[in-house]
This record gives C-alpha cells, structure tokens and sequence, in this order.
C-alpha cells in the first residue's frame, strides 16, 4: 500500500500554490512601519587611497537622514569582519578601496530614491593606486601588497596540497604518455532573479534585533552577526523568507547586511536595503576564476594511471569563500572523477588580487565543477591523443560496479557508483555510434561536427563532522516533527529553500516514513526563533543530510508510536510491525492502527507513565558524503562563417541514488543544464589592467535564454547510497558539474582534425571564427 505523497511520486510542488499566484514573500515584501532605506555609495576605482569623504551636500538632500563612513565604524570597532574562511573583510573601508565597486559609505534617507540621490551627493577623493588582476603577477617579486593588515606581507594566502607528491612524479615520469594542459575557468557570477538584501529592525523595548534577509544559512549568519556585533544570540533572529535563487550567493556575509543593522541601531528605525542588478553582479561573490595546469600519464593502451594538478585560485582581495574549514579549496580534490588513478597530486594556492571577493560555489559542492571539468577535459586530450574514442577510454578506465566502496588516489571513499551503465545508457538514447558515423561523413565535406562526453562523479551531502565545519559549526543538519492530536503533522528543518522545493520533497520522506498523507505536512525552514540550528541549504546538502534527519526523526516517532499502538491493541510493542504505512499485529494484518490513530491517543489515551505527545528532533551527522554521478552526450554542429555553435543534442544521464519525486528531479536538472551551458559558451566576468569590470551588467554578462537554450533530452540509472538512510545521494548541482565539460568535449571534437587541442571557456563564436581563420577553415 503507498501513502499519497510518499517517495517516488511527481506530485505537484506544493509552495507552487504560492509562486504562481505572486504570493511569495521575499525580502523585499517586507514593509514596517516608519521603515528607511539604505544605499551604497561605491567605489569608481580598483585600487585606491580615500583621502577625504564630505557628506555635507548628502545630509542636505530632502529624506536623508544619515550618512555613515567607515571611520563611523571603526570607531565602533565594526570597520571590518570575519570572513567565513576566516580571514578579514572590510564592511566599509578607512584608507583605502580594494575593488571596483566596493562599499565606501551607506546614505540611509526615507525613501529609496533619496538615499539614491544621497549617494550621488557624496563626495569622495580618491588616490587612485597600482591595481593587480592577475594573480600570477599577484605573486611576482615587486607586486604591490594588496592586505597590509595581515601579518603576513604577501599576496598568497595559504597553500593546500593533497595525495603524494613525489609517488605521482615519479609514476609521470613512467608512463609512456602524458597529457598537459593549462586551463583556465574564469569568473562568473551567479545572476540569481532576486538580488541581495535585508531588513533589519531593532526593538528597543525587547532589545531584540531581527533581520529579514536573502540568505541560505541563516542559523550560521545569526551566530555571526552575535559574534561580531557582541548581541547576545537568543537576542537575534534572522527570518530568511521566500528566496529567488541563491547558488551559494546568498550564503555569504554582505557588507549591506551588517550596514542595515548598523543603520538601524544608529536610527532606532528598520532599514531596508535591496541592492540592484548592476550591484549584485559587480561587488557580490564570484565564483571560479581557477588558473589549471595538469598532467594525466598513461599507458599506450589507454590505462589512466597518474593525475598532478597545479592550480592558483584567485580570491579577489580576501579569501571571502565559504568552504569548509578544513578545505581551503573546497572539494577541489574530487577531481579524479569517475577513474581508479593510482597515484594523484593536487595543489592550490589562494592569491589576492583587487577584485572583489570570489571563490564561491556556484551550484557545485564547493569546487567540484572545477575538478570535473579539468579531469573530463584532460581524458578527452588523452583519447584524442591516443585515437582511441573518448567512450571506450572511459569505459575502459571506469571505476567498477564491484570495486565500491572505493577509495580514492586522494583520500574519498566512493559511496557506490556503475559509471559503465550511465555512459551506455546515454550512448544508447543518442545512437552514438551512428553519430560518429555521421561525423565521418560530414568531415569528408568539410562540415564541423562534434561529439562530446562528460562522464563526471560528484561530492554532495556536507558533511560528517569530523571533517566538515564552517567556521567551527559543525555541518550537521536536522529536522524537528510534531505531530498534532488530529494527525497533521508540522515539521521544521535548519536548512533553507531557494527554490529547490524543500516543503514538497522533505513532506515526502515523512509521508513514507509516518503514513501520513503529504498533504498533511506542513514544512517550515527560515527562522531562527523556530527551526532547530542547522547549517543551512548549498553544495547539494538538503536531501542528503537533512533529508536523512526526517527519516531519523520519523524513526524515532515510530518508536513511540509502536508503544502506544501495542497499547491501543493490547498486545505487546514486539508483536507490531510497520507495515503498508500502518502498525500490524504480525499475521493479522486486519489488527493495525495508523499514525493518525496513534496521534490522537498520544495526547488523549498514551500508556500511563509514558509522557504525553507525539514529537521527534534529530540532528544528523552523516558518517560519509554521497556521490551522484551521470553520463552526459552532447553534439554540436558549427558554423564556418560565423563560429557560432549550435548545440543540436544533449542528453544527460544522471544517477542521485533514491529520487524523492522524479518531477523535481527533472526540473532540478534541466536548470543545471542551462547553468552548465551559460559559462560553457556565453558568461564571464572580465577585469582590464586598471581593475576595471567588464560585462557589469546583463547588456555585456550573457545569460543563456530560452532561444539560446536547447531540447534537453534526460534519463536516469539508481544506484543507492549504502549509508544514507533512504539511498538518496542529491541532485540539484550534478548537471551544472557535468555540463560543461560535455560541451566544451564536443566543440574540441568537432576541429580536433584541424590541430585544436583546447579552448578555454566561454567559447565565443569570436574564439572560434578565429580559429577556424588560422587553420584556413573559415
């Protein structure tokens, strides 16, 4: 028997009902009473000295109440704050800017058109200095140092390594081929719908202040905020309401938030502030923005056998990521992918450069669409290299079905993994070897074709907490169930929806796990002052952590309910079994009671002795991460006069272990997709030698659209994960980590027979028109 709603089913998502009606709620929404607005005042220079700041014409702007600087701040002792990796951020600065459009002063005023105007009132003298944008230049001899106020007189931040070094040299040097190749993947920005911002508010009387804002951590951002600003934290609430996207941009401390509350302390008002788009895209986080080098060696036969990886990583002007703890360069180390290296070398190096703050992970579990891309590419370099087709090189160097639990060259135990199958799958849908004959075909008539693969693993489900903290909070998560006396059911989670679909899919693992219709769950996430501590929803870690604390909790509820079932039975609690959603006399299936009956008696007929009610808290701390992984097929055919590429296939095969409900899966994936297809061929985010942006805003930042975007063609393998509690593994990041590889594969393909090797991302139709006019092939 299955319960309505129960995992496996498409129902339709149920905040929807909301959505599509413009009923939600976003930050924006929010509107108090006597409520201000605050504004930026930015800065027009990369690199500079603030020699004076004069508010005075500001102040006499009609509605601006106040202008704050960063000396207002430093006198508080608020001018800078903690980064989440630990180091320094300026919230405004006192000598000098660090980026183009960084934070130099906030005008606050009664509407946001004055503090507008107010913005445009202030005057600032700048000193404009010496800007460094490349991080390798960051580290010569001579460069200018960009952090005076660390201790350590340098552009590198830290250093990170992992696998061995000396091992992976030597085998290099052994193997009868290897493959080098530098690669760079630049900046992007995340582009979310909704921008960043916040309402902050202060109740004197109560001496509680409570922040409304667009962020997907909010119990980690209140621990902050107490940190810094010495309130106490039961004084604190963060309210994170309906949010437009995040992608790991709205896990991040903004300058903006901590001015609100600043402004709102200083006014004894709330203080509204919303940045806009030209704003979100020039000062907020950036991801990638990875200078690779790396070498694969091999046998002549196509046996992979040694990975080493050299990487500088550029951070803007502070290492402002959010990666764990322990993991400067995130998971960057999945990057032998799909493939049994023996042996495997990694190194990153965090460098500052003026830039604003980058290195946040955008859709992918902290860097891991980097390490995809670098080992797909290079296994692509290698087949071609070798003539072997890129497939049967992957299939040949596949990690076993039998093999799991694998442990990886640099130190990952695979959950469980059948790569073989995923790849056959996707060559079975595609018809690839008719693809290649087409090719063969095409290539006599000097057509451009192109196929490529993208056989990619992936790290998901942060984390045990042995390993996985930010900034010491460990990354557990949990899930908090009551079950009222008519047998409805309000469960809240310390994780937080951007769209994801949190209310539908967790009401489907308690459906299954209680026998309770989903439609009598309700799912609540956001607030502090309600849902229990948890770290928040990025890296692919909701279902695989929070989703294993709902089918821990709605263990627990069964315990207890099995006690007062066997009551209401009279027999004893080991004569019940949980069975078609329902507590049975074993063999006498008519002898049962639901959940619904359970409840009721929990709180009007329960054992004597037994405390009343029916709830349940687990905080779980997952004993490994997940490890979804797909098979992804793209062909492309190229146009010799313009360069423009032309994506005419793609079929992505993906594996997440136990779907939840496969309609949120799908919609999960085909948005990845397009995210993957947009750094692909279209978005980046460049800087000229003075430091200044370019592609600030959407008329120079390309997004993918519905007409660039093609008919994605997907289907799915099930491998379950052994060790969570429902074999999920998490979805919601693999096609943006797969996608990319694929395509930038299948453009390669398509003139590796004119000598190309590889182009760097985006591939422009500019970058391959030249191309093809150097080769002669235009």
């Amino acid at each position: 028997m299955t319960v309505h709603g129960g995992i496996g089913q498409s129902i339709k998502r149920k905040e929807d009902a909301r959505f599509v009606r413009g009923k939600g709620t976003y930050v924006d929404d929010v509107r108090l009473p006597g409520m201000l607005y605050l504004d930026i005042v930015r800065s027009p220079y990369a690199h500079a000295t603030i020699r004076w700041i004069n508010s005075e014409k500001a102040l006499k702007v009609p509605g601006v109440l106040a202008v704050i600087t960063g000396k207002d701040l430093e006198a508080a002792k608020l001018s800078w704050m903690p980064t989440l990796m630990s180091d320094r951020q300026m919230v405004l600065p006192v000598e000098r800017v660090m980026y183009q459009a960084q934070e130099v002063a906030a005008v606050v005023a009664e509407s946001r058109y004055a503090a507008a105007d107010g913005v445009a009132a202030v005057e600032v003298e700048y000193e404009p200095l010496p800007a460094v944008v490349d991080p390798k230049k960051a580290l010569e001899p001579g460069a200018p140092i960009l952090r005076p106020d660390r201790k350590e007189q340098t552009n590198h931040i830290w250093h990170w390594e992992v696998g061995d070094r000396k091992a992976t040299e030597k085998l290099l040097k052994e193997c009868e081929v290897v493959v080098k190749q530098d690669l760079y993947i630049p900046r992007i920005v995340v582009a979310s719908i909704e921008t960043c911002g916040c309402v902050a508010q202060m109740d004197a009387a109560m001496g509680k202040l409570t922040v409304w804002m667009t962020t997907q951590a909010p119990h980690a951002i209140r621990t902050v905020f107490a940190l810094v600003s010495g309130i106490p934290e039961h004084k604190i609430r963060v309210i994170s309401p309906d949010i437009g996207g995040g992608f790991g941009g709205k896990v991040p401390v903004y300058p903006g938030y901590v001015l609100a509350v600043v402004a709102a302390l200083k006014t004894g008002r709330p203080v509204k502030w919303i940045e806009d788009r030209s704003e979100n895209i020039q000062a907020d986080s950036f991801a990638r923005d990875y200078h690779i080098s790396a070498e694969l060696g091999a046998s002549k036969d196509g046996k992979i056998k040694a990975l080493k990886v050299k990487t500088i990583a550029d951070h803007g002007y502070t290492d402002a990521a959010a990666n764990p703890s322990k993991f400067p360069a995130g998971l960057f180390h999945i990057i032998t992918g799909s493939y049994p290296f023996e042996k495997a070398f990694v190194e990153v190096d965090g460098v500052y450069t003026n830039k604003p703050p980058g290195g946040i992970a955008y859709r992918c579990s902290f860097r891991v669409t980097e390490a995809a891309f670098t080992i797909e590419r290079l296994v692509d370099i290698l087949a071609h290299k070798l003539g072997i087709d890129p497939a049967e090189l992957r299939k040949k160097n596949f990690i076993p079905p039998g093999a799991f639990p694998y442990e990886s060259a640099l130190g990952w135990t695979y959950d469980s993994g059948n790569y073989e199958a995923a790849l056959k799958k996707a060559m079975d849908i595609i018809g690839y070897d008719a693809l290649r004959k087409e090719q063969a075909e095409k290539r006599k008539h000097g057509d451009l074709m192109g196929i490529g693969i993208s056989s990619f693993t992936e790290i998901v489900g942060a984390g045990p907490s042995r390993d996985f903290d930010i900034l010491g909070l460990k990354m557990f998560d949990s899930c908090e169930i009551r079950i009222h006396p008519t047998g409805k059911v309000l469960a809240r989670f310390g994780t937080k929806s951007q769209g994801q679909g949190h209310e539908t899919t967790y009401a489907q693992i308690l459906a299954e796990g209680l026998g309770i219709s989903s439609d009598d769950i309700a799912v609540e996430e956001g607030d502090t002052d309600t849902a229990p501590y948890g770290l928040g929803t990025y890296a692919s870690r909701s279902t695989p952590v929070a989703g294993a604390a709902a089918a821990k909790a709605a263990e627990k509820i069964r315990e207890k309910g099995r006690l007062i079932a066997a009551h209401l039975l009279e027999v004893r609690p080991d004569d019940l079994e949980w069975k078609d959603h329902k507590f049975q006399v074993k063999g006498v299936a008519e002898k049962a009671k639901t959940m619904q009956e359970v409840a009721f008696a929990a709180y009007t007929n329960h054992p004597q002795g037994m405390e009343a009610g029916l709830e349940a808290t687990s905080y779980y701390d997952p004993p490994n991460l997940t490890f979804p992984f797909g098979s992804y097929i793209c062909v492309v055919d190229i146009d010799k006069e313009t360069g423009q590429v032309n994506i005419r296939r793609f079929v992505a095969v993906d594996d997440c272990g136990t779907i939840i409900n496969p309609m949120i899966v799908e919609g999960q994936i085909h948005g990845g997709l397009t995210m993957g297809l947009a750094p692909a061929l279209l978005e980046e985010i460049q800087y000229d030698e003075q430091g200044n942006i370019q592609g600030g805003s959407f008329m120079d930042y390309l997004l993918p659209t519905a007409v660039e975007t093609p008919k994605w063609e997907t289907a799915k393998t099930t491998t379950p994960s052994p060790h969570h509690p429902l074999g999920a593994k998490g979805v919601g990041e693999s096609a943006t980590v797969g996608a990319p590889a694929a395509i930038v594969n299948a453009v390669v393909d398509a003139l590796s027979h004119l000598g190309v090797v590889h182009i760097d991302i985006p591939i422009t139709p500019w970058k391959v028109w030249k191309i093809l006019q150097e080769k002669g092939a235009a």
